[in-house]
């Protein structure tokens, strides 16, 4: 994401967990190590931009991330505090509403086994954002491939049963979070992706 952003002339400050996860180097990109209980470092990110694009992940399919969760709660609240309007929060297919948007055999073993604890998280995020004062957009695409990026996929709000292979590359994700930040269609709404 943060090079598709680059190459579309945006500036970028990254707040990564790791350092060294982010590589690459460029005159309009920022990076800021910290951990998300930091506030002043997120501070730091957050102060002056236009929109915050959250792709937090937690890691484990076993274990919560009461890391990750409060990190959104910090990130939310300091939005609000420096009137930082626009967030785009990544998520996923089976949160929230869009369970019951699936087929009944994945509904089970996926969401209901498999993805139950991260879907759980992303739950929890959600609602957290929907009660805040920003312009929101939760994307929830569905399982995410290494595959290039294609730029056709289907996206959506309605609550619709999904049909055929709801995979999509992870480039396409980055691309349609991007796009938000200039398109307002789905703003205070959670979107359906996949290929």
């Amino acid at each position: 994401m943060v090079e598709q952003a680059l190459e579309k002339g945006y500036q970028v400050v990254a707040y990564i967990r790791k350092a060294g996860s982010i590589r690459t180097e460029h005159p309009n990109l920022k990076v800021i190590v910290g951990n998300l209980n930091e506030r002043l470092n997120l501070t730091d990110a957050i102060m002056d931009a236009d929109a915050c694009i959250s792709a937090l992940g937690g890691g484990s399919l076993t274990h919560h991330s009461p890391e990750v969760i409060l990190g959104i709660e910090n990130i939310v609240s300091l939005m609000e505090q420096e009137v930082v309007p626009r967030f785009i929060y990544l998520s996923s297919l089976g949160a929230g509403d869009s369970k019951s948007m699936m087929p009944l055999t994945t509904r089970i073993l996926l969401v209901n086994v498999m993805l139950r604890v991260p879907l759980a998280d992303h739950n929890t995020n959600e609602q957290r954002i929907a009660k805040s004062k920003l312009k929101w957009t939760v994307i929830r695409p569905g399982a995410l491939t290494d595959e290039p990026g294609t730029g056709i996929y289907k996206h959506g709000s309605s609550k619709e049963k999904l049909q055929g292979n709801v995979s999509i590359p992870r480039a396409d994700v980055a691309a349609f979070m991007l796009q938000q930040l200039t398109d307002e269609s789905y703003v205070k709404k959670a979107v359906w992706l996949y290929e």
